[in-house]
């Protein structure tokens, strides 16, 4: 099917209370609205229902937060909330991501069965889903779009197909379009998943599935600092230390993570394609040379591809593709440059 931009059809209007604040002058919005869009593998428009995080001063500019297929729509918590948000490190009082001057906008990630049983899900749903709810919202043009791994393949897809709704783009550890190694190691994942399925034993599936994907994630030097120690007897059988770092990972995964979600939203990250042409937003690019799910020369030849200005601004780490997560100190000055710039 064609990869062309399509119209937008207006927002379903709903309600979205507002729930909580951390402070009087700050408001929190965690709720969902109903939109429509036209997905990528489906033959008509679909409404579908949108649950999103909201949150800051209220008249700041917003800056959409979108993370990995694992990230959910808490990028930071508030309200004496138990646990942290993924980015809590980047966003709130002194942060890069101060919520004194931005609002924070980022969605749980949709799925084919909120489409109604679409053959796929497209990064360029996923924007779409994003720019309705924008509108819905009565946003009109977001400030800047900050997408890590998954969530930078889908705001490349925004800027190329909502290109008035979007002030600039900041790109962490993730290019136009998968690198084939990355989707080899991907297709291994789903083929594990898919076999527990077939046997019953989906849970165990996952759990190791999981576990072959951190082997991803991380860089080569972190693993050599953390997994030195002896082999452990036990069991039966010799345990190695990075064994247990691994199955507690796997454990942690499916605790929240289905199987359907994990398919879905692994394939779309290897459907994914953005033509660097169409984006003309000034973009800031991050790259990490140990990342081996997006190298180097992805990010190179996607700023030299974008139609509009763009940096790349290369950060050494042990931490692989994680370093989007780990890196907290070191990327902070650049998302403050970035976010100043637009």
């Amino acid at each position: 099917m064609s990869s062309q931009p399509q119209p937008i059809p207006p927002a379903v209007p709903a309600s979205a209370a507002v729930i909580g604040s951390m402070r009087p002058d700050l408001t929190t919005q965690r709720c969902s609205r109903r939109v429509l869009i036209r997905p990528k593998y489906g033959s008509a428009p679909c409404e579908l229902e949108v649950s999103y995080l909201w949150c800051g001063a209220p008249d700041a500019p917003t800056v959409i937060v979108q993370g990995g297929i694992s990230a959910t729509r808490d990028v930071v918590t508030l309200d004496g909330e138990a646990s942290a948000g993924w980015w809590q490190a980047q966003v709130g009082a002194g942060q890069p991501l101060d919520l004194d001057r931005f609002r924070v906008l980022s969605i749980d990630w949709i799925t084919p069965a909120d489409l109604g049983g679409v053959q796929a899900v497209s990064s360029e749903d996923q924007a779409d889903a994003l720019a309705a709810l924008v509108e819905a919202l009565g946003i009109g043009r977001v400030h800047a779009f900050i997408g890590s791994s998954y969530g930078a393949m889908v705001a490349l897809a925004f800027a190329a197909r909502h290109p008035y709704a979007l002030g600039r783009l900041v790109l962490l550890a993730g290019a136009h379009r998968p690198h084939p190694l990355a989707t080899a190691q991907r297709s291994v994942q789903r083929g594990i998943v898919r076999l527990g399925q077939a046997s019953g034993q989906s849970d165990q599936a996952l759990a190791l599935a999981r576990q072959l994907a951190m082997t991803t994630y991380r860089g080569s030097e972190e693993f050599a600092r953390r997994f030195t120690a002896a082999p452990e007897y036990r069991d039966g059988r010799f345990h190695f230390p990075v064994e247990d770092y691994l199955e507690h990972a796997g454990r942690r995964f499916v605790e929240r993570f289905d199987v359907e979600r994990f398919l879905a939203l692994s394939e779309s990250i290897d459907l994914h394609d953005v033509t660097p042409e169409q984006v003309a937003a000034p973009a800031t690019l991050i790259g990490f040379p140990s990342d081996r799910l997006v190298p180097l020369a992805d990010l190179c030849e996607l700023q030299r591809r974008l139609h509009g200005p763009a940096t790349l601004e290369v950060v050494e780490s042990p931490y692989g593709h994680d370093a989007f997560l780990k890196e907290t100190d070191r990327l902070a000055p650049l998302l403050r440059d970035a976010l100043a710039g637009c």
